[in-house]
């Protein structure tokens, strides 16, 4: 059992919680424009203090890994490397698509899709059952209406995350397809994700860690004045 400061930056969500023996005990969160610069560093004193402990006494950083936004999973895992490195705790990476499927629970026979944005059609995604097991692997994929039929057949899929919401269309011949609006990635539901893994101790190497990207960054054009 641990205390494990857990970490969400994937997004425009800026997330910090404290889990205690892989139950909440402390939460500090916004969904905003990318500020997870001037955010978060502040939230993790906000978590700290309505826990009445000290950085010290945690056992553990976890911090949401990828996919997602590139700034924001630089920053989440450069803040959780220098904690690491300043308290001598262990680093615990959580990948950011298992742990956002955790916001929702279906019935068992339904699936869970999150989605992260990746522009234009294209998302980050992948499926997991009802018990959080892996059905299809992340991904990133360009959306169209034969997406997921095979499953979608078979299976209603709870569709989620800010990469699903401009899904809808091209899925709306889909009677088992079913949308959950507003749900972004919170480091609430990494806690029972980061206490397995403290457990099994599954740690990463501190100085070789990097983001889970997916893909190779791509630098847009600068605007003509």
């Amino acid at each position: 059992m641990a205390l494990i400061l857990n970490i969400e930056t994937a997004t425009t969500m800026c997330s910090v919680s404290l889990g205690k023996d892989g139950q909440l005990i402390a939460l500090k969160e916004l969904n905003g424009d990318y500020t997870h610069a001037e955010n978060l560093t502040l939230f993790i004193e906000d978590v700290v203090q309505q826990a009445g402990i000290q950085l010290k006494d945690i056992d553990a950083v976890a911090v949401s890994k990828g996919p997602g936004s590139y700034t924001g999973l630089r920053i989440g895992v450069s803040t959780a490397k220098g904690l690491c490195y300043s308290l001598e705790k262990p680093l615990i990476a959580i990948n950011t698509l298992e742990h956002l499927s955790r916001s929702v629970s279906v019935k068992e026979g339904a699936l869970v899709c999150p989605m992260i944005d990746a522009r234009r059609m294209e998302v980050y995604c992948a499926v997991y059952d009802h018990s959080g097991n892996e059905i299809l692997p992340t991904a990133a994929e360009i959306i169209d209406e034969n997406s997921f039929s095979a499953l979608l057949n078979e299976h209603k899929i709870f569709f989620l995350g800010d990469g699903a919401a401009k899904c809808k269309e091209t899925f709306s011949s889909q009677v088992n397809a079913v949308f959950v609006d507003g749900i972004f990635p919170s480091a609430k539901e990494m806690i029972s994700l980061s206490e397995k893994a403290y457990q099994t101790c599954k740690f990463e190497d501190v100085a070789y860690f990097e983001p889970f990207y997916l893909k190779d960054f791509v630098a847009g054009k600068k605007k003509e004045a």
